[in-house]
Formats: C-alpha cells, structure tokens, sequence
C-alpha cells in the first residue's frame, strides 16, 4: 500500500466519523471544557429592570435641570430591595449600584455632586436625563440567541448561560476513547522495567491529549505481543461500546507487530495504512463496527504527532465540530536554514521566539516582534527531552525546496494540544 498525504488520510478519517455523539443535559458548574451541542438563547432580559449604574439618588430631571437644587429623601433602593413608591415633584431616592430604578425616577445623580442635611439632599451639579441609568434589556433581551453550537464552553460562556436565566445546558456526551499500549518491551510508568524494557510513556500522553479535546480517556493498558492478549483488549474496547480505539505501537508488518492482524480477526475494515508525513509514517486507520481505529506509531513523538494531526479533529467531529479539519497552522518566521525537505510532509520540532521585524502598516513600516521558530538539530522521534523543549511544530511540505532563516514557514503550536 503506498503512502498516502496527510489531507487525504485526514479527510478519510473525519469521514468514517458518521455522526457526533449524543446530546445530554448537563449542571452549569459541570459544563467546563463541554461542547455546546445547540444553540441557546436567553430566557430572560438583562438587567431585567432599568437599575441605576452608581451610587447616588434617584430623582426627576425636570427637578435637577438648575443647580443647585434641594430635594426632600423619600426612602432608599438597594439591590434586591426597591423603592416601592414613587419619586414625586422635589423629591430623591437613595439608590445604590444595581439596585432598581423607582418609578417616576429617570435621571440618577452621583453621591459625590450631593450633600446631605437630614432628609434633604442638594444636588450641586446639572444632570443630564438618563445618565448612570442601565437600561432594561441593555445587556440582551428574551430570546436573543448568544450561545451557538459548537462552543467549546469555558467560564465566560457559563456565567453569560446563568445570566440568560440557564440552570443547565445541552452539550454533547464525552465521546469515549480507549488507549491500548502495545509490545512485550512495554512497561506502565512508576513500574519497575527490566534489563530490555521502557516505559509506555506514549500511554499517560495520549490520554492527557485526549482528556483537553473534550473526551474520556479509557486506559486499557498494555498488551503483550500475542494475538490472544491483543485479541482480549480489543474485545474490552468493543464491550466498553467506546467511540475510538487508539492502539499505540505494533501496527507496522514486522514479526512481533500483531495489531492490524489482530484488528483483522475481529472484523475490522481497512481504511489506509501508511501516511506520506515524518514522523508518523506507519499510521492505520480503520472501523470495526461502529467504533473508529486509530492505530499510532509507537515512537512517542510519532504517537503524539499524529494524535494532533489525527485523533484530536476525530474526537472534535465526535463533539460536532462543524469544521474539524480547520488548518490548526500559523504564519511564523524561519530561524534556522533548513535544507530540501523529501517526499514526505515534515512536522519538525522547534523552539518559538520573538524578533522584531520590519512590516508594513497602513502605509507606513514598523519594527514589530513576530513569532521566529527554530527547530532543534535533532529530530529522533523517540527523543522526548527534545519534545518537552519545543513550543511549537514546524510544519514543511512535500518537496519543500531549502529555506533560509528570516523566510515565512508555518507552525502549530503544542499547547493547544498537549
């Protein structure tokens, strides 16, 4: 099977993403990090009544239009506790920041151009009709549509939902990805390994990865370099009814690695196999059942490359994502000579700094820092120290011809991610 591009793989992939995941209705206070699955609209108008801005009094602009002018105090309004009267000729009433507007009242004057004497107030300054007023309604009214799906909900969106009269909201179900490490070498982290083992550290990344996309990660743990213990986990991903199975390692066709045969006894459909980018050439892609396969390389780096490129806009389109496959790239500035670059798109690891650089604005030139990539010299996709160093991927086409530092490049940035 030849090696197909990274669009396409990515294309096909979204693809077998059939339809989101479910829509459930959840608290407020556990709607963090939720995928809005509907629009929402406001049950309500904010402020619900026209409320006074600042501290002050409440009074008649007919009655303040000359300074000074004295005005007898007929009670107070606080937040939560109006003026149940009315502001009649010459008179004034004590108001406080958010507290509701009494009737007959439209202008509100600040304390501080008042002196009091009793109950008599002087207002000292002219007041201009309506001013520190909010008006009812100011903020939003009654079915305004202010949330729309496919929010990605954070405190801001969940005090606007209080606010618009919402208890609860509609997000989409955390689709459920099961992580399955593979290989005899394999070790869990914090576990003793042996003279010829590593640590799984692909295990604990992914699933980090999995969790800040929106969903839940499933650790299945490690399966050893049989069928019988492939075959079984792969079984426990289909009883647990997960969304995705990611398999970490043994999808390439050398002695010990058994997952795509393994997949293959359970009934799985081949979708591709091998991607035209570095690292992460020996991707595999497929469906068994409704449950979608990913099946990543074992090299840590490769695993956590094709996570960004590939399992993260798959879970997306889970949550309904409406453009899942968005170009997660930005406009950088080179800061290393790189040579021609293979058949192959490249996702380089790379340090992100900031220089100051001659560009052009409206028509005149200004020194303005830009983000500067620089990648590492080594590029081993098993070199993790290296990974923790980098900011930011640096991404080279296919046959990108040699680029000298100071040129335009593209980069994805790794905290988005991971």
């Amino acid at each position: 099977m030849s090696l197909i591009p990274v669009e396409d793989a990515l294309s096909r992939v979204l693809a077998s993403v059939e339809e989101p995941v479910s829509i459930e209705h959840v608290p407020l206070s556990s709607c963090a990090g939720r995928a809005l699955a509907e629009d929402v609209s406001a049950l309500r108008d904010q402020p619900p009544f026209p409320a006074s801005a600042m501290d002050g009094y409440a009074v008649r602009n007919a009655d303040v239009a000359q300074a000074p002018s004295v005005l007898r105090v007929t009670g107070a309004s606080a937040a939560g506790q109006r003026f149940s009267g009315t502001v009649g000729p010459q008179e004034a009433v004590r108001i406080f920041t958010g507290a509701p507007l009494p009737d007959g009242a439209d202008t509100v004057v600040v304390q501080e151009d008042t002196e009091v004497s009793g109950d008599r107030v002087t207002v000292k300054e002219r007041a201009r009709q309506g001013q520190h007023i909010r008006k009812s309604g100011l903020d939003f009214t009654a079915g305004d549509v202010l949330l729309q799906a496919g929010l990605c909900l954070d405190s801001r969106h969940i005090a606007l939902a209080a606010a618009m009269g919402h208890g609860t909201l509609p997000v989409r179900r955390k689709p459920r990805v099961a992580i399955l490490a593979t290989g005899d070498e394999l070790v869990r982290a914090g576990e003793p390994a042996g003279p010829d083992q590593i640590t799984a550290s692909s295990l604990p990344a992914t699933a980090v990865m999995v969790e800040k996309a929106g969903a839940e990660a499933i650790d299945l743990g490690i399966a050893r370099d049989t069928l019988e213990s492939l075959e079984e986990r792969i079984q426990a991903a289909r009883d647990a009814k997960v969304d995705v199975l990611v398999t970490l390692g043994g999808a390439s066709v050398g002695e010990h690695d058994l997952v795509q045969k393994a997949l293959q006894h359970q009934g799985m459909e081949l979708g591709f196999w091998r991607v035209a980018l570095r690292p992460g050439k020996p991707l595999m892609h497929g469906k068994l059942g409704p449950m979608l396969l990913l099946g990543l390389p074992g090299n840590p780096v490769s695993s956590l490359v094709c996570a960004v490129l590939f399992l993260v806009p798959a879970i997306r389109a889970l949550l309904g994502d409406a453009q899942p496959d968005a170009d997660p790239t930005e406009a950088a500035i080179l800061g290393a000579d790189l040579p021609a670059n293979g058949p192959r798109q490249d996702y380089m690891r790379a340090s992100l700094g900031f220089e100051e650089f001659e560009v052009a604005l409206t028509q005149r030139m200004e020194r303005l820092p830009l983000p500067v990539a620089t990648p590492h010299m080594v590029q081993d996709s098993s070199m993790l120290s290296i990974l923790e160093r980098s900011q930011v991927l640096l991404v080279r086409p296919p046959h990108a011809p040699p680029a000298q530092a100071g040129e335009p490049c593209r980069i994805i940035r790794l905290e988005k991610f991971c």
